[in-house]
């Protein structure tokens, strides 16, 4: 699977297991997937958009802010 992801997803697809991000229970913001994945901000969220379009990650609007969690593991 990773060697269909750029290098920045890969990264953002680490950081996000390695926060337990795996369900819509135990998601969390772009904020916090950018300080794990220690990526700029703009390169996290394209690589967040990425993984939503492979079907990787799911987002889903809340009231102050997107909440993203992984779908496969």
């Amino acid at each position: 699977m990773e060697d269909t992801l750029s290098p920045n997803a890969v990264k953002v697809y680490r950081a996000m297991k390695d926060l337990n991000y795996l369900g819509e229970e135990k998601m969390g913001t772009a904020e916090r997937i950018t300080q794990t994945s220690k990526l700029p901000k703009n390169m996290a969220l394209n690589a967040l958009q990425e993984l939503q379009t492979k079907g990787l990650a799911r987002r889903k609007v809340r009231e102050k802010s997107a909440g993203y969690y992984l779908v496969l593991t």
